[in-house]
């Protein structure tokens, strides 16, 4: 006679019969289980989108992760060079995913803390700047450093970079619409305002035109009150 499988899972079930919990009192503490995990994501959410002013939090240092402690001033240049903020997350109108808020509370239970001054790296236009891709949430340690948490998003356009040179000085935009100046210049057809080619009438073109290109540039600037990315990346404000 051939013996049965044993299910695993109605053995289990019979022990759990024969268990002194009713369903009802089994119920209401998987409930009240749920209930405290709630209530510590809804405190942790409420920290990061009301977090504002510089805090340091006091991880326990041999427990943190140094690849991902950076310094102000690496946070500063890769803001520069991308165009991106800096800002307290009570600035920042995007969802915060909850795998952000898991990581928070993995990371609060390592190091017995509650963190808070949480700050993020993300384009302007996903900030609640006053006056109104890739967010990075932070948190701050002390003397400049801040920890990264959590990245989420789509990554940046691969030549955002390069679009963004132009906006990091005075130096280069000055260069930029010098090189469109001289671009639009030799694009001008020949005997079209002379019928006699020379070496001083072409500079007199391209100086024309680099004057209308920098009229439209620094119009453009001041209309809408744009400013260098050296002077935005940690401004809360719309206009700058």
């Amino acid at each position: 006679m051939l013996l049965s499988k044993t299910n695993i899972e109605e053995k289990l079930s019979k022990i759990r019969k024969n268990h002194i919990f009713s369903e009802e009192m089994r119920m209401k503490e998987v409930y009240e289980i749920f209930s405290q995990v709630d209530d510590e994501l809804d405190r942790i959410e409420q920290n990061v989108t009301t977090s504002k002013g510089e805090i340091n939090n006091h991880f326990n240092i041999d427990k943190l992760d140094s690849s991902n402690i950076y310094h102000i001033e690496e946070i500063k240049q890769i803001c520069i060079d991308y165009r991106l903020r800096f800002l307290d997350t009570k600035f920042f109108k995007g969802p915060i995913p909850s795998e952000a808020l898991s990581k928070i509370k993995a990371i609060e239970k390592v190091h017995n803390l509650e963190i808070k001054g949480f700050k993020i790296i993300a384009p302007s236009k996903l900030f609640k700047l006053e006056d109104k891709d890739d967010p990075l949430l932070f948190a701050p340690i002390g003397n400049g450093y801040h920890y990264l948490i959590h990245q989420w998003g789509n990554d940046l356009h691969p030549l955002r970079k390069l679009l963004m040179w132009p906006f990091k000085s005075i130096v280069n935009l000055s260069i930029l619409v010098l090189a469109i100046s001289f671009a639009v210049t030799l694009m001008i057809p020949e005997g079209l305002f002379s019928k006699s080619n020379s070496n001083a009438q072409f500079w007199i073109l391209f100086f024309f035109m680099f004057k209308c290109i920098a009229s439209v540039v620094i119009f453009y600037g001041f209309a809408l009150g744009k400013n260098f990315n050296p002077a935005i990346w940690n401004s809360k404000y719309f206009n700058s």
